[in-house]
């Protein structure tokens, strides 16, 4: 079919991407009024829509020869044609109908009455549009005849100029006469038909405006509804995992995740269990529990546990410390990049003095710390049985931390040396952290978090930065660790590469890009996941990360898929074969698996996060006022606190006046440690050895030769590794205890 550019309508075949296990599908697609609808089948258009897309608000991109994007709503799609010219001709009709809606909602007229249509009005319409159809047709009509009138009378002029003089002449003009006639009769029928298809368009474009405005409006209230839902679901389901049994109390009720264990086949929640031999507690119990099916918020079951408290008894629910859900929002300041950049190049972007415009509200502790935003996939990870279905998890786990950033281009706040950040959630979570910045060239932090539900996690990352001209390069090195408790499983990966793009020119976006290698030393199992780089010409969904789950003997068992911003699932591997296709004349492996099973998906963001740095939920928390903590934390460092508060020109003064302080503290350290290898190198008497030992201390400059040792955490050696890494000394939460802080530098 073509398209008729006038109105923007297509139909046809186009292929569209549906899931990892069946990519592509065929969809019949049809364009009109605006709005693109797909069904499976052409015979579907009668009974059954699988989609709509509203063109007025859709971003359409172009990606290869074959292939284009539709975003509307938060949502994208993506399409691809059988050919190229196949591709451009729905592109066009894609733009005309947009262009047209945009224009149509732009001269919408927003006054009136905005009442639901009534049904005498819809006859009305349909009236109207069958005058409107059928003087459409009378214009094709009058165009044919034009058409062919038109012709006629050109080539009757033509006979006529050949014939000039001859005795035919008199019938040649009559003939011309008469042609000249029907045309002019024709066009006069199309002016006409022109001009009673512009008087019904006019008199009802008022009232189709009203009807499409409160439509809309109608649409915009029903997607609120649905985001408002949809995050009072992930609320209360969140609160639920946090600690299941402060929802049951004494009323033995059998809770159960609506995700479950790794190994449970079983998909369905068994919600209650009620005691027969007290019909009023069961009363009460019954509202709780649909209450919790219908996942409303946990502020609803809080006000129904107190005022059925008399009855449920006071350690039904436990009433947790109302953390705080916003932050002053980002201030609207402008700042030329280029000024401040251009000269860096190639250097090492911690030692290049920023101002808080490019920085975010929290410090790199604080992002390290935003790892533990998924807890409860470990929490689910320790009640596995099987090491592999563990592993399944953890490979989640490692791939959830990187979905926070993926509206994240602001760089966080460098911590001065011996800064501290401390998570304590004992009671929400069960588990508490806390981290510590031990160097600060290169910047390296060391962290450790123990959990009460049977996991211990450290790790010890050195960031290095450069910037590249077009984009910034975060290349964290070190490891990290993770041990259960009931089982030893001792789980060691690493991080991959983020890529900050479009520095100077463009929207900033980011990119994570690389191979994780997850290694249980324990049982020997590995897992490999692969960070796809985001490609303009690939016809792979963006974001993509992939990995094979084998045991010790090379034996491949699961299949991860998904998206590093979204979402992680696993597949059972039941049978694999060899096949043809493989990289540089290799057979590529063809595993057969069972249906997906969800492993992790990304909670929605809070509400106007886009104006509060695109914070999470626990990212908004992290920065929060703590009593009792220590006097190096992050929450205490005043640049990032004035930063927060939206009063950037005061935190640029005290950010300068911090990182002046810490080179002063940095160079003094320095001195006294060549001044006590100077004064090792008198004792020995020997002039080779002290220039020896000064070129080794500045070589070593920055490091152990600066003289700082770091207040919780020690350098030392795996026991399972043999690498030399900062692990938690101990101290930190018993000091807390007594609010002992007298070892504690003053940084601030």
């Amino acid at each position: 079919s073509l398209p008729c550019l006038n109105t923007g309508n297509y139909k046809g075949w186009l292929y569209k991407w549906t899931n990892y296990l069946k990519g592509y599908q065929r969809r019949w697609f049809v364009l009109s009024n605006g709005l693109l609808s797909y069904y499976r089948t052409q015979a579907e258009m009668g009974h059954t829509c699988r989609g709509t897309i509203p063109l007025a608000t859709a971003h359409i991109e172009v990606g290869d020869t074959c292939h284009l994007v539709l975003t509307s709503g938060g949502r994208s799609y993506h399409l691809k044609a059988t050919s190229e010219g196949e591709c451009q001709r729905w592109v066009s009709a894609l733009q005309q109908a947009r262009a047209n809606s945009t224009l149509l909602m732009h001269h919408s007229d927003d006054s009136g009455d905005e009442a639901p249509v009534p049904q005498e009005d819809r006859a009305l319409t349909q009236g109207v549009l069958k005058t409107l159809a059928s003087k459409l047709d009378d214009l094709s009509t009058c165009n044919e005849l034009i058409g062919k009138h038109g012709a006629a009378l050109q080539r009757s002029l033509s006979e006529l100029e050949e014939l000039r003089g001859s005795a035919d002449g008199t019938d040649r003009v009559k003939a011309v006469n008469e042609r000249a006639t029907l045309f002019r009769i024709t066009s006069n029928a199309m002016i006409n038909a022109c001009r009673d298809f512009l008087d019904v368009a006019e008199s009802q474009s008022r009232r189709w405006q009203k009807t499409l405005q409160y439509e809309r409006e109608q649409r915009h209230h029903l997607e609120e509804t649905i985001e408002q839902l949809a995050k009072q679901h992930n609320n209360l389901e969140r609160a639920w995992r946090e600690n299941p049994t402060s929802y049951t109390g004494e009323t033995h009720h059998s809770f159960r995740s609506q995700e479950g264990d790794a190994s449970d086949e079983n998909d369905e929640a068994e919600f209650f269990d009620a005691m027969e031999d007290s019909p009023a507690f069961i009363t009460v119990t019954a509202i709780l529990s649909i209450y919790t099916h219908m996942h409303l918020h946990k502020n609803v079951l809080q006000m129904l546990s107190c005022f059925f408290q008399d009855t449920l008894g006071t350690n039904h629910m436990q009433l947790r410390r109302t953390r705080r859900s916003r932050i002053p929002d980002k201030p609207n300041y402008s700042l030329n990049l280029w000024s401040i950049m251009k000269n860096c190049i190639g250097k090492d972007l911690s030692k290049i003095p920023m101002p808080v415009n490019f920085n975010e509200p929290l410090s790199m502790l604080q992002r390290l710390t935003e790892d533990l935003e998924y807890s409860e996939l470990l929490d689910r990870a320790s009640r596995c049985h099987s090491s592999l279905e563990q592993m399944c998890l953890v490979a989640a786990f490692s791939v959830s931390s990187y979905s926070t950033t993926v509206h994240r281009t602001a760089k966080p706040f460098n911590p001065l040396l011996g800064e501290t950040y401390e998570l304590d959630r004992l009671e929400e979570y069960g588990y508490r952290s806390i981290s510590e910045q031990v160097s600060h060239h290169p910047p390296a932090a060391a962290h450790h978090v123990t959990s009460q539900r049977g996991w211990t996690l450290w790790q010890h990352i050195t960031i290095d930065s450069k910037f590249r001209g077009k984009y910034i390069s975060v290349l964290p090195s070190g490891n990290i660790h993770l041990q259960f408790h009931s089982s030893g499983n001792h789980y060691v990966w690493s991080k991959v590469t983020s890529t900050v793009h479009n520095i100077i020119v463009g929207k900033l976006w980011i990119d994570q890009s690389g191979d994780i290698d997850i290694v249980n030393n324990t049982t020997k199992d590995t897992c490999r996941l692969k960070f796809s780089p985001y490609s303009y010409f690939s016809r792979d969904v963006p974001r993509k990360v992939t990995g094979v789950i084998e045991d010790r003997e090379g034996t491949a068992h699961y299949i991860l898929s998904g998206t590093w911003d979204d979402k992680m699932e696993s597949a059972k591997i039941v049978d694999s074969s060899q096949g043809c296709g493989g990289s540089e004349g290799k057979q590529k492996t063809v595993y057969q698996t069972l249906q997906p099973k969800l492993l992790w998906k990304k909670y929605p963001l809070p509400d106007n996060a886009e104006n509060m740095h695109f914070f999470s939920s626990l990212a908004l928390t992290l920065n929060e006022q703590e009593e009792g903590i220590a006097p190096t934390d992050s929450r205490l460092r005043p640049d990032q606190r004035l930063m927060e508060a939206g009063v950037w020109d005061e935190a640029n003064t005290h950010k300068q006046r911090l990182e002046e302080c810490q080179r002063l503290e940095r160079k003094k350290r320095e001195a006294q440690a060549n001044q006590a290898l100077e004064e090792d190198c008198v004792i020995e008497n020997s002039i080779q050895s002290s220039h020896a030992l000064r070129k080794h201390a500045s070589v070593s400059s920055g490091q152990d030769i600066e003289g700082f040792q770091p207040l919780w955490f020690e350098k030392r050696a795996d026991d399972t590794t043999g690498e030399r890494t900062y692990v938690y000394r101990g101290g930190y939460w018993e000091a807390k205890e007594i609010q002992d802080w007298s070892q504690c530098p003053e940084i601030f």
